[in-house]
């Protein structure tokens, strides 16, 4: 018996209209396993999505993967297609949220835009592209349908993230995102916090400064830790999370909270001078 065409779905949607994606897809390939991979991503929080996706979709089955956090839904932005290197299809808007995983699934081996209204619903909303556009070609492309039927080819955007920047004994990282914990997952790996202040051994601390909403600059020290129980309940540690990036969290709490990060784009990891 052939194996089950597999299908998943991570969106912002919150659980109806996720379950309305689904719906879609089963009414075109009706006997498809569609796994809701997440629909509590962050609304609107594309980077959030491209992190959930990339560091997901390598220990799920081949198969076709939907993405859609979509802020720009009814604009110009492209509703795209994108064939990986392991295989997979990847679908969803052209807004930087699907490359990080590509290129986690062997890189982009070819992309092309969702035009042929063949693989869309008869009637597409200006607000709902997830069931008229995405749902649709993704069910099309599980039933076999080649990703070069849908439409031209592209270059897909990449994921709009800044690199950390190493200076003088500090490192400047982007928040890569919030987790539901309230812990930072910053844009920045070990390795570049070993070249700009060398590689911290557990306990190591270390000074962490951000700008507050008013425009004040904040700092905390905290210790380099393996994990969570490094430190004691309420302390604040910096650690490699499970995706490889470097986080900021509080044990048993919410680093957001404790040390009032909320809205924090970007921290600066700094060495601690010798006493």
């Amino acid at each position: 018996m052939p194996d089950r065409p597999f299908i998943s779905l991570a969106t912002d949607f919150g659980a109806a209209y996720t379950a309305v994606c689904a719906g879609v897809m089963y009414g075109i390939v009706s006997d498809a396993n569609v796994l809701v991979l997440s629909d509590e991503i962050t609304p609107f929080d594309v980077r959030e999505g491209a992190m959930l996706l990339r560091q997901a979709l390598p220990y799920l089955p081949r198969g076709v993967h939907v993405g859609i956090v979509d802020p720009g839904v009814g604009t110009s932005r492209r509703p795209v297609a994108i064939r990986t290197g392991r295989g997979d299809v990847l679908v969803g808007p052209d807004n930087g949220l699907l490359l990080p995983a590509a290129e986690a699934l062997g890189g982009a081996a070819a992309a092309h835009a969702l035009e042929d209204p063949a693989y869309r619903l008869p009637d597409v909303s200006a607000s709902f592209h997830g069931r008229d556009v995405f749902s649709p070609a993704a069910a099309h492309a599980a039933a076999g349908v080649p990703v070069d039927a849908f439409g031209p080819a592209v270059e897909p955007l990449p994921l709009d993230v800044p690199a950390p920047v190493a200076a003088a004994g500090e490192l400047t990282v982007p928040v890569l995102y919030t987790d539901r914990f309230g812990s930072l997952v910053l844009g920045a790996r070990p390795d570049d916090l070993a070249a700009a202040l060398g590689a911290p051994e557990p306990g190591t601390p270390l000074d962490v400064a951000w700008t507050g909403p008013d425009g004040a600059e904040r700092t905390a020290r905290v210790p380099f830790a393996e994990t969570f129980g490094g430190v004691p309940p309420g302390g604040a540690l910096l650690w490699t999370d499970s995706s490889g990036w470097l986080g900021l969290a509080v044990n048993r709490g919410s680093a957001t909270e404790v040390l009032g990060l909320a809205g924090v784009t970007s921290i600066v990891l700094r060495a601690v001078p010798a006493a």
